[in-house]
């Protein structure tokens, strides 16, 4: 009797993802390979105003060729969703109409970031280590995503939302 190996999960969105780490005060950004094999952290934001924010952003994702944006949801430690969730969220929603203004814009998906700074930072955090944390910290959230994408569908992915179509 032939049985067939486990259907791996694959990307839904083929191509270069962009994570975004969300602060008050900077965004960490990272992206991955065409192939979706490994997050690499790419710059730190610092936060100026939402309108310059999405400008720089619309630019990184042309210059990446970003086929989607991963936004990490900082939930709280049992999974739900607080105010800060609630924050992201809806930055997000002003990202994507944003970006509709400039090209057709990428899906915006969520994905849990619960401990990807604590993951992302140096062994030694100093002060001026912070920003690079941040990238890393994006670079972790993504890293995370692609890698529950390769999981045997029998596993089961949570689904934190999306905006946007794929």
């Amino acid at each position: 009797m032939h049985s067939d190996p486990p259907q791996t999960g694959r990307p839904a969105i083929p191509g270069k993802l962009m994570a975004l780490d969300v602060g008050l005060a900077r965004i960490g950004v990272a992206v991955c390979d065409p192939l979706q094999l490994a997050a690499r952290p790419l710059t730190v934001l610092s936060r100026k105003s939402r309108q310059e924010d999405f400008a720089l952003l619309a630019r990184l994702v042309q210059q990446e060729e970003v086929q989607a944006i991963l936004c990490g949801l900082p939930l709280n430690m049992d999974g739900s969703e607080g105010t800060q969730a609630q924050i992201v969220r809806r930055w997000a929603r002003r990202l994507h109409q944003a970006l509709h203004q400039k090209m057709a814009p990428p899906p915006i998906l969520f994905w849990d970031e619960r401990l990807s700074s604590y993951m992302a930072r140096a062994p030694q955090p100093a002060r001026s280590q912070r920003t690079a944390d941040d990238a890393r910290a994006a670079a972790v959230i993504l890293q995370s995503y692609l890698d529950t994408q390769k999981l045997p569908t029998e596993h089961g992915r949570t689904d934190y939302g999306q905006i946007g179509s794929v």
